[in-house]
């Protein structure tokens, strides 16, 4: 057993707690069982999500059993936004999801050894409770004054929008599924973000008020980025675990052009790496901060933990292959597919001369300027130092019998496609 509470704060993921020296003492007398909540309102979880799967990992580390809910019963409902109301999903895509959700949280967990991890899902003792034993048996105990005190409520309330019965009722659901939890595993921690705070002490005051006893909540953070954009947003939007959504090589590059500011608070929050690595890399990050070296470590451990050693060993060849530290063509279809996305890009009938696919693709201003980059030895074509104004690509330098890779100096890249016939 690990001083847990020591290593969150360490971390930055000790946003806040309820009784800390109480917290403590139950660690220390452990092992105790935390688990914490997922609901499935799209088929994959994101980024952000990372965090509270994390830590749960942690805890399970630190000798802790932990419990992963997928929320089929709350999915069904979802969390209240700030100013609007959900869009409810029909119940067979909501099951769909939670089965996708379910796979993406197992991988992080143990299910082996005297901790071992469970799943579990509160469709499984909400289906079967009518709406009047729903109301006598858990309803009673909370009081609305207090509900609408809560911030999400709040927030919603003072809004032009208002907030449903259905989305005021779900922080019950939450509070229903630590009790039952409680019940049946004696789980007596739950984690969450800070934003979910009012969800996680009103399981609490269940708890109390039912059994008479004392339970405990921790909650992370919300992540802030230095440039203050959201975390977890690029410019073509949310960055998903699923592969199908985000590519492996877009994963990759997310942590890899992480700003320098931003990555004392990554590496604690997310990499498993010990104090002293990190304390290395964030110094390494102020002295030499054009070698990125913790942004490459963060990239290439996040991307392990999500899609596994290969596709990391994949992607990171891509990217050195796509700055001339690599041979292009040893990477596969579905790599330099994935990769080529995230470039500047073209599709073309004709393999044309390489000055027109350079203005093409917006690598330079215009054909005069491609010119006097490829006298001055800067343009590339699959990493090959183009040797003459004239030059055309033939159909055998095409990638895969598809793509052509241009690059200007050492640092501007793009892409053509030969259109299939």
């Amino acid at each position: 057993m690990t001083d847990i509470v020591d290593e969150l704060r360490w971390r930055g993921l000790l946003a806040l707690s309820t009784d800390e020296d109480a917290l403590r003492k139950a660690l220390a007398d452990g092992p105790v069982t935390v688990y914490c909540g997922f609901d499935p309102t799209a088929p994959s979880l994101h980024i952000g999500n990372l965090v509270q799967i994390l830590t749960i990992r942690r805890f399970q580390q630190a000798g802790h059993r932990p419990l992963g809910l997928v929320g089929g019963a709350t999915g069904l409902i979802g969390d209240p936004k700030p100013n609007s109301e959900r869009t409810l999903n029909d119940p067979e895509t909501v099951a769909n999801w939670v089965e996708r959700v379910r796979a993406q949280i197992e991988p992080f967990l143990s299910f082996e050894g005297p901790n071992a991890a469970a799943m579990v899902n509160n469709l499984d003792w909400t289906s079967g409770m009518s709406a009047i034993e729903f109301l006598r048996d858990i309803g009673k105990y909370f009081r609305v004054n207090k509900m609408i005190a809560k911030e999400a409520v709040a927030r919603r309330l003072n809004s032009d929008v208002g907030i449903s019965y259905t989305e005021f009722s779900y922080q019950i659901l939450q509070g229903m599924d630590f009790l039952e939890l409680y019940r049946r595993y004696g789980c007596t921690l739950q984690t969450g973000g800070s934003d979910q705070w009012g969800n996680l002490t009103a399981g609490i005051d269940l708890i109390h008020r039912v059994e008479g006893v004392s339970v405990h909540a921790v909650a992370t953070p919300l992540i802030t980025k230095a440039d203050g954009t959201k975390f977890g947003k690029t410019e073509s939007g949310t960055v998903w675990l699923d592969p199908e959504f985000t590519t492996p090589y877009a994963f990759y590059q997310f942590w890899l052009n992480a700003d320098d500011r931003d990555i004392p608070t990554f590496l604690r929050i997310f990499s498993f790496k010990s104090r002293e690595e990190i304390e290395e890399l964030e110094r390494f990050t102020v002295e030499r901060p054009a070698a990125r070296l913790a942004q490459r470590a963060l990239a290439e451990e996040m991307t392990t933990l999500v899609h596994g050693a290969d596709q990391t060993a994949r992607v990171v060849a891509a990217s050195k292959a796509l700055f001339g530290q690599g041979d292009l063509s040893d990477l596969d279809e579905a790599t330099l597919a994935a990769a080529l996305s995230e470039l500047p890009y073209a599709k073309v009938d004709r393999l044309a001369p390489v000055v027109d696919l350079l203005a093409e693709v917006r690598l330079v201003a215009s054909k005069s300027a491609a010119r006097r980059t490829i006298k001055e030895g800067g343009a590339y074509v699959n990493n090959v130092k183009v040797a003459g104004e004239d030059v055309v690509p033939t159909a055998e330098e095409l990638l895969h019998g598809r793509w052509l890779v241009l690059r200007r100096g050492k640092k501007s890249l793009a892409a053509v496609e030969l259109a299939a016939d």
